[in-house]
């Protein structure tokens, strides 16, 4: 029986979740989520993975796909669960439309909720943690009004369940900087020259997996941050 530790990621086919993905490789056994079939996944997806298609615009269904898989697997605890499955769209409040408001927040908000309920019972069997990833802009973000309002919400979602699970499953909430990923493309958003300040989505990724190891319950992954963790390392 394979002992390593198991992960779940969700938004694992692009991005920070797969870079995590490849950062954890080897060192834990990996179930990974993501909207894309599976003939559509990337080459660059951990061999041995366990994918399972899962489209948090419908919350319920996508849950409803990863507790299927998992049973199937014979999976029946998890070591850790990163909520990383993330979307939104650049513009002002009065060009936002109902419908990518909705997907917004179904995939930020919703579906986090939907999934840290269900994947309760197979955290709780290993003490393990939920990790939810949020967003520097979850302080307020001009021209990104509903992906700050949801990044805020699972601000929110995090300090309650960190409350009402302490003796039972460690919570945890991560706020990374601007990453340099295709979700700004998606949203409509060009960083221009300053896309060449952003982190990596591998570098991201480092200081993600650094944190999940930790005992910090809110963190915020900045350059400053990273730059002192970087000298520090190098002068010891």
């Amino acid at each position: 029986m394979d002992p390593r530790p198991i992960v779940l990621i969700t938004g694992a086919t692009a991005g920070i979740g797969l870079a995590l993905a490849q950062r954890l490789a080897g060192t834990h056994r990996l179930v990974l989520c993501g909207r894309r079939a599976g003939s559509e996944y990337p080459d660059e997806l951990p061999d041995g993975a366990l994918y399972i298609q899962a489209d948090f615009k419908d919350p319920l269904g996508a849950v409803e796909a990863i507790e299927t898989a998992l049973d199937e697997a014979g999976i029946e605890a998890l070591h850790r669960v990163v909520i990383n499955a993330g979307t939104g769209y650049y513009g002002s409040v009065e060009s936002e439309r109902p419908d990518t408001i909705r997907e917004t927040l179904d995939v930020n908000l919703t579906a986090p909720i939907v999934l840290a309920r269900h994947m309760a019972p197979f955290l709780e069997k290993v003490r393990g943690k939920l990790v939810l990833i949020g967003s520097v802009a979850h302080r307020g973000a001009a021209n990104m009004p509903t992906y700050a309002a949801s990044k805020a919400g699972l601000a929110g979602f995090a300090r309650s369940l960190e409350s009402e699970w302490q003796d039972r499953t460690a919570v945890q909430i991560i706020h990374p900087g601007p990453t340099a990923t295709e979700m700004h493309e998606k949203a409509g958003y060009d960083a221009g020259k300053l896309r060449r300040l952003f982190f990596s989505a591998a570098g991201m990724a480092d200081e993600i997996a650094l944190l999940m190891d930790g005992s910090k319950k809110t963190a915020t992954v900045s350059f400053g941050a990273r730059l002192r963790r970087l000298v520090g390392k190098r002068s010891s």
